[in-house]
């Protein structure tokens, strides 16, 4: 069953950021992960979303979506966006 990684995102220091994401997408692709959506244009329909930044990114189940998240390659991507932006992540069973 697939499953979604869906992260929040509102960028505070964009250069660093920028590193994050150089060491994130590779470490996405390396443990199955595809981006579905990735910071496009969005349209609110209810509520109050307060990022400005959403990505959502598919894996093969939850396992690969962890293995991802859990990995060196991520982990030291993620010291990048530490300070660099608001952040959360979620991960989500599909259909």
């Amino acid at each position: 069953m697939p499953a979604y990684i869906i992260a929040q995102i509102n960028v505070n220091d964009p250069s660093k950021y920028q590193e994050y994401v150089k060491g994130a997408g590779p470490a996405n692709a390396r443990y199955g992960g595809k981006f579905l959506v990735r910071g496009g244009a969005k349209t609110t329909l209810e509520g109050d979303i307060p990022f400005s930044r959403i990505v959502v990114t598919e894996f093969p189940n939850v396992e690969a979506a962890k293995k991802f998240y859990n990995s060196p390659e991520y982990q030291a991507a993620r010291k990048h966006r530490l300070g660099a932006a608001d952040f959360n992540m979620v991960i989500v069973e599909g259909a």
